[in-house]
């Protein structure tokens, strides 16, 4: 790892450990040395034959922020609603002693006091949501992992490949996969959208436990995704995607009981010289294409005029 990256990274980690003391009311001694700690871990995990590690330890930083912010968000949410029971509480109050004959203006004006207390906190409770909001919203535009899946994201997956067509050179033999979930929509129709993200972490699980150290996974969007894969002939490559395509046909996913049966098809191709990130997709596209009208549950490689 360069001098310049690990600069950069250390820089990273202290603007990190700064934003988060600087959104909690009160930081202490354990807070900061948990997150130390935690970034060493982060750290002792960059391979420096990856050429995305030091992107992807940014982005396990930026994660935790966003968690954090999220969990915060929660809280203030949950303080807002109590807040709002308690004054629907106080209103029915008052309309209750209108018939008591009791000193009705004092006590009415006491209520009246507390009530106006609670409407400003919960303002206050509305700012600090929209501001962490707003602040969730910048790191997972920010961000270069899926939030849901934890795999690279398209946004990873743009800066990746223009790399690649950039500097073809340094890479060897480079293949594309894109792959996309068979019926995925009948399947969150029929069982809803929980059972639909569980599918999700469900594939992404299989392609990060399966693949290389040295190979790439990205949530391209919806049910799509794309594996990229270097040093390999296109023999190795077709190995590699059909069993692929059997782990997931053959794992199963139970989700209230029932077993879901989730395949997938499949579109490959290599790198030519001509390529640039477009073109490279898009004739792996064409292979999925191909396999999704053919039957699905199959993959088709895209190598020139298609094969």
């Amino acid at each position: 790892m360069e001098k310049d990256d690990l600069k950069s990274l250390v820089t990273h980690i202290y603007e990190n450990l700064i934003d988060k003391i600087n959104n909690q009311d009160s930081a202490n001694k354990e807070q900061v040395i948990t997150y130390l700690k935690e970034a060493v871990d982060v750290v002792e995990s960059i391979s420096d034959d990856n050429i995305n590690s030091m992107e992807h330890a940014k982005s396990a930083f930026d994660n935790a922020y966003r968690e954090l912010a999220n969990r915060s968000i929660s809280s203030y949410e949950s303080t807002n609603n109590r807040f709002e029971e308690l004054t629907q509480l106080h209103e029915k109050t008052l309309i209750s002693c209108n018939d008591i004959t009791i000193d009705i203006p004092t006590l009415t004006e006491k209520f009246n006091e507390i009530q106006s207390h609670m409407v400003d906190e919960i303002q206050k409770a509305n700012a600090v949501i929209s501001q962490l909001s707003k602040q969730v919203k910048v790191l997972e535009k920010d961000s270069n992992l899926d939030g849901l899946t934890k795999v690279f994201n398209r946004r990873a997956l743009s800066t990746y490949l223009k790399n690649v067509c950039i500097n073809k050179n340094t890479h060897y033999n480079m293949h594309l996969l894109i792959l996309d979930i068979d019926d995925f929509k009948s399947i969150n129709d029929k069982y809803g959208h929980v059972a639909g993200d569980k599918i999700l972490i469900f594939l992404s699980n299989i392609l990060k436990r399966t693949l290389r150290d040295g190979d790439k996974v990205f949530r391209y969007g919806g049910e799509e995704f794309v594996v990229t894969l270097n040093r390999l002939n296109h023999d190795e490559c077709k190995v590699i995607a059909l069993r692929l395509i059997e782990l997931v046909r053959e794992s199963k996913l139970i989700y209230k009981g029932e077993t879901l049966n989730v395949t997938i098809s499949m579109g490959s191709t290599i790198l030519k010289d001509h390529d640039t990130p477009d073109s490279f997709i898009a004739r792996a596209d064409k292979g999925l294409y191909k396999a999704k009208n053919s039957g699905k549950n199959k993959m088709y490689s895209e190598l020139e005029n298609g094969i």
